[in-house]
């Protein structure tokens, strides 16, 4: 097979993103038809079609997503290129990428963060987000150098990776404020029959919430569940449903969402682990990061 010519991979690469011909080639500088040709031209060197034409949509079908993931690495490393030459000292820029499974608080994962940004600065830090196994097949390709997730990796995955735990948190109940008072009696019996807010099937807190919740004999109306934990916070705050949140996140929780904590417990607790290719982890950063997220669940 011939060497892939990477014009024709960078306007692949730029009809990916847009989604639309017509989008790509203002974008290009260059006419529909050029683009539409050099899409033509790749498919036919690679001998497979890379998007589902959906009317004038491009939508990537499996082989195109396996392409784009390649892409996106040369493409970035291009451009990681040219910021190091135009750079005065030349220093080359490390990259360190870290996978958030989607269900931990974003807030959580900027204040692991921050602490890499605020001490290494000739560093990419380079941020992804994704269900535990995109995440964990991403780790596999050398993409991720670390998760953090709510679960360690189980014998599902073949991919041999170590989980490393870091602590554990929790919970705090909050209410919008007019609510919150008359909650608070009885704790945690006064959730019996009260419109709840749950997380959705990818967190591991739901069937905890809920085995606690028998445990107890009480049954809160679940009137929602969430995938995106931001979300189910704003209905909270708006006195929409009660909801839980890890209690090393309380103060943030009641400062941005204007809520009320009700009650907390630790019969219910949330575990954090650190996911890695290899069982010691030797990058200081990384253990920068590490130490991080194990002070915030002291």
């Amino acid at each position: 097979m011939k060497r892939i010519n990477y014009n024709h991979l960078y306007y692949f690469y730029v009809v990916a993103q847009e989604g639309n011909i017509k989008r790509a080639s203002l974008r290009l500088n260059v006419t529909s038809q050029t683009v539409s040709s050099q899409i033509a031209t790749m498919e036919d060197y690679l001998g497979r079609p890379l998007f589902d034409r959906l009317h004038k949509q491009f939508q990537l079908n499996e082989v195109g997503t396996v392409v784009y993931q390649y892409a996106q690495d040369i493409f970035s490393l291009g451009e990681e290129l040219r910021l190091v030459l135009h750079h005065e000292a030349l220093q080359k820029v490390e990259k360190l990428t870290i996978g958030f499974v989607d269900v931990i608080p974003k807030v959580m994962a900027f204040d692991i963060l921050k602490p890499c940004f605020q001490t290494y600065q000739a560093m990419r830090i380079v941020s992804r987000e994704g269900d535990l196994p995109t995440l964990i097949a991403e780790m596999a390709l050398n993409r991720i150098d670390l998760i953090i997730s709510d679960q360690p990796v189980g014998t599902e995955f073949s991919v041999k990776v170590f989980s490393k735990f870091l602590g554990e948190s929790g919970f705090s109940f909050f209410a919008e404020p007019r609510w919150a008072e008359a909650l608070k009696v009885n704790f945690p019996y006064s959730l019996n029959h009260q419109p709840f807010l749950i997380p959705g099937d990818k967190s591991v807190q739901k069937n905890l919430l809920l085995a606690w919740f028998e445990s107890l004999e009480i049954a809160p109306n679940i009137i929602g569940e969430f995938e995106d934990s931001a979300l189910m916070k704003l209905f909270g705050k708006e006195g929409i449903g009660i909801f839980c949140s890890p209690t090393s996140i309380e103060d943030y929780v009641k400062e941005q969402f204007s809520v009320e904590v009700i009650g907390k417990t630790t019969e219910v607790t949330e575990r954090f682990y650190a996911i890695s290719p290899e069982r010691k982890i030797k990058h200081p950063a990384l253990d920068l990061l590490l130490q991080q997220a194990k002070n915030m669940m002291d």
